[in-house]
């Protein structure tokens, strides 16, 4: 049984991501702002509420990890902020908002938890097909896709330097998935996939796309987006 970190678990792919890996037998860290009362109750989760755009909450993770396992086996960076404004209304703070989310805390998280991945663990962060150089791009979305681009070119970065401890760095590129963040962002859009279909698709590739990949990203979307 492995030790998992996994953020955004309140709700959409990260809460389906947590019971499956709990239900699975394995040991759940769940980060994010309100926790479900079904994953608080749970006995393979350890809920912790955690603000990631604030680097000092981070240290409530290292505190834990410290006190609690020793080792990660995998870190799934699944939350995400996304703002839809036309570029001409985003402010400075629009966009340090949505990069404090969504590179800023994978940056944070991953050096936490450096000293405890050890050889065969992986690191999975969950970008955007709207961060992917070529890709059809969205009006609005100046600041949520641009930190998914960044977010990619980190993660290579990351598997380059690692690469020697053993340490798989991949990036899964989404397409358009029904959770609620897209329902608040695109109101009345239909996404072709489901929360927890891909969560599914997710849990596999976090225990075995190691064993294949490292330094990858991989397009996962039946439709554009």
């Amino acid at each position: 049984m492995k030790n998992i970190i996994i953020t955004g678990t309140s709700r959409g792919i990260g809460y389906e991501l947590a019971l499956q890996f709990a239900n699975a037998g394995h040991q759940v860290l769940a980060l994010s702002r309100k926790t479900p009362h079904i994953l608080l109750e749970h006995k393979n989760i350890s809920c912790l509420s955690v603000d990631l755009s604030t680097e000092d909450d981070l240290g409530k993770v290292t505190n834990f990890i410290n006190n609690s396992w020793d080792k990660i086996d995998a870190i799934i960076h699944n939350a995400g902020s996304l703002i839809n404004k036309p570029f001409l209304e985003l402010s400075q703070n629009d966009f340090e908002s949505v990069y404090k989310v969504n590179v800023f805390a994978v940056a944070n998280l991953t050096r936490i938890a450096l000293p405890f991945l050890q050889k065969g663990s992986h690191v999975v962060t969950i970008s955007s097909m709207g961060g992917i150089q070529g890709s059809l791009k969205f009006p609005g979305l100046a600041a949520y896709s641009s930190s998914k681009g960044a977010v990619i070119t980190l993660s290579e970065l990351l598997a380059e330097e690692y690469k020697d401890r053993g340490i798989a760095f991949n990036v899964l590129a989404l397409g358009a998935v029904q959770t609620e963040m897209l329902e608040e962002a695109f109101p009345g859009y239909q996404a072709p996939v489901s929360a927890e279909e891909i969560a599914n698709y997710i849990y596999d590739f976090t225990l075995t796309g190691n064993k294949f990949f490292n330094g990858r990203v991989i397009q996962v979307t039946s439709s554009n987006p």
